[in-house]
């Protein structure tokens, strides 16, 4: 497993690729320890995202180490470069409509599992959906604002028939409190949440006149001048880059 997060990461790939390559490429399979050709699939994709969840960081920075380690005198260097970047996410440019419906898709599904809702309004948000992928005509931009509305409505109304009848130790409690926390927020709010599946993804303003925004973390890399082994990796929100260099080298 460990071999497989290693192969990911140098190929920039996804979790899917990383195991369907692994069946097809003999030196995937020589990197992981294995002794003899496999036509079949090491794992099934969806076990590398449990493993990492259950090593957590302690168990990144492991890996991490244990690399350094086999570099030997090579990665003693004196000098080190440090580079602070932007880490991107797989998140599409959000509105707040677009966040209010996967709100509403979320609760219907966590109400299959759990419980009933009283209305799916399945019939409703076709309709909505209409007026709101037309909303750039001129006439049709006060029946968008009023669509955006309803949607909004709609999604907090599932969210407390949801939080009413869901169990007090439900594993949901905390998507609620994330849905709360979305529809709560405003145009001027602070720390906004712009992604359900990663709300610790920021807003960060990179100057490009075609990309005027990214939606991103940042991250800082270590690397030794002369071999260029990395010595260091951390992520960080939105922080100034040399506020960064501290944790970075410590």
């Amino acid at each position: 497993m460990v071999g497989l997060l290693i192969l990911k990461h140098i190929r920039n790939i996804s979790d899917e690729s990383v195991v369907e390559q692994w069946a097809e490429n003999l030196y995937y399979q020589y990197f992981c320890g294995q002794q003899e050709f496999s036509s079949s699939e090491p794992c099934e994709a969806s076990e590398l995202v449990h493993f990492r969840k259950r090593i957590g960081e302690s168990g990144i920075e492991l890996i991490l180490k244990e690399s350094i380690r086999i570099n030997g005198d090579d990665s003693n260097d004196d000098q080190v470069s440090i580079d602070t970047t932007i880490q991107k996410k797989n998140i599409s440019f959000q509105t707040d409509a677009k966040l209010h419906r996967k709100i509403i898709k979320k609760c219907l599904a966590i109400s299959k599992k759990q419980l009933s809702v009283r209305q799916t309004y399945t019939r409703t948000l076709k309709k909505l959906g209409v007026d709101q992928r037309f909303r750039n005509h001129p006439r049709n931009k006060s029946k968008a604002k009023k669509a955006d509305k309803k949607v909004k409505t709609i999604s907090r109304r599932l969210v407390r028939e949801l939080e009413r009848n869901i169990e007090p130790d439900s594993i949901y409690h905390t998507d609620i409190e994330l849905f709360k926390q979305v529809l709560a927020q405003k145009r001027t709010s602070k720390n906004k949440i712009y992604s359900l599946h990663e709300p610790v993804t920021q807003c960060i303003s990179k100057g490009k006149e075609h990309k005027k925004f990214e939606f991103a973390n940042k991250a800082s890399f270590v690397r030794t001048q002369n071999t260029g082994v990395i010595v260091g990796a951390m992520g960080f929100r939105n922080e100034f880059d040399c506020h960064t260099l501290k944790p970075v080298l410590e």
